[in-house]
């Protein structure tokens, strides 16, 4: 009984280090385990040793990423200057229009680095979102602004009425996340549509409410489209490469918060942002 009950112990310090992540081979004799605990032993070697070479695989990621980004920075920056040069000389239509396509798809190529980079950032960790409390009335307000531009080329009015309250967010990176929901509000609404904006406080978390008046999307593909890269059939004639609302989901459940959807086809979509407070 005092052998089954020794072995117990070393068996829950064994898991109780596996927990920890502190858990080290060299702290145990294997030739003086029993069957039992030779067996954790070999279970918990294994996962420490997948732990560490899951973070191996990630620093390996953060620094091709950084190294893409680096490296293609100055040509990609020369490639839109000479562009840009070409356009402003006097050449005939056709070239014209043939610069203005070669900027254009240089600042897509631009635009997918910098998420990629984001992307990268995020899941890797090297990004601490540093979570205080603020007022969400401000930061929707920026995100707004951010927006205008677009919206206005599409005669696109937002609106919305916002109660005056606060919740803990990184402000910095929730108002990526809601610009990011608000762009695509403004990409798939019909021109002289409106997008409505409210806030709702509850007991443990304040609720954004983005609502527009586009396509809207089927159940079935709800689940999907926060994926990477992911793009819908209403996506197809519509600029983008699908990762807004992905990297709007990472920062958002980083926080501890999380994102809803409701939506009828033909009827628009309304995405819900909850904060907690």
């Amino acid at each position: 009984m005092f052998k089954e009950r020794k072995i117990l112990e070393r068996i829950d310090h064994m898991l109780e280090e596996g927990i920890n992540g502190t858990f080290e081979e060299n702290n145990y004799d294997e030739s003086q385990l029993s069957r039992l605990e030779a067996k954790w032993f070999r279970y918990l070697s294994s996962s420490n040793l997948s732990a560490v070479k899951m973070q191996q695989d990630r620093e390996k990621l953060k620094v091709l990423v950084s190294d893409i980004s680096h490296q293609t920075k100055t040509p990609l920056s020369n490639i839109m200057l000479y562009t840009q040069l070409l356009s402003e000389r006097t050449i005939n239509d056709e070239t014209r229009l043939l610069a203005e396509e070669i900027q254009i798809q240089a600042e897509k190529l631009e635009f997918l680095i910098q998420a990629l980079v984001k992307i990268s950032r995020l899941e890797t960790g090297i990004i601490q979102l540093k979570e205080d409390e603020a007022d969400i009335e401000s930061m929707i307000k920026t995100a707004i602004e951010q927006v205008r531009v677009k919206a206005e080329k599409k005669s696109i009015k937002i609106s919305g009425e916002m109660a005056v309250c606060s919740a803990r967010f990184d402000s910095r990176w929730t108002q990526e996340a809601v610009f990011n929901i608000l762009d695509n509000a403004v990409k798939y609404s019909p021109e002289e549509s409106v997008i409505n904006i409210s806030v709702k406080e509850y007991e443990m978390f304040s609720c954004i409410v983005i609502s527009d008046h586009g396509p809207g999307i089927s159940e079935e593909e709800i689940p999907r489209i926060f994926g990477r890269f992911y793009r819908g059939q209403n996506g197809k004639d519509h600029d983008g490469i699908g990762i807004g609302l992905y990297i709007a989901r990472q920062i958002i459940e980083e926080q501890g918060g999380y994102i809803t959807v409701e939506s009828v086809p033909g009827n628009g979509t309304a995405f819900s942002v909850f904060l907690p407070k």
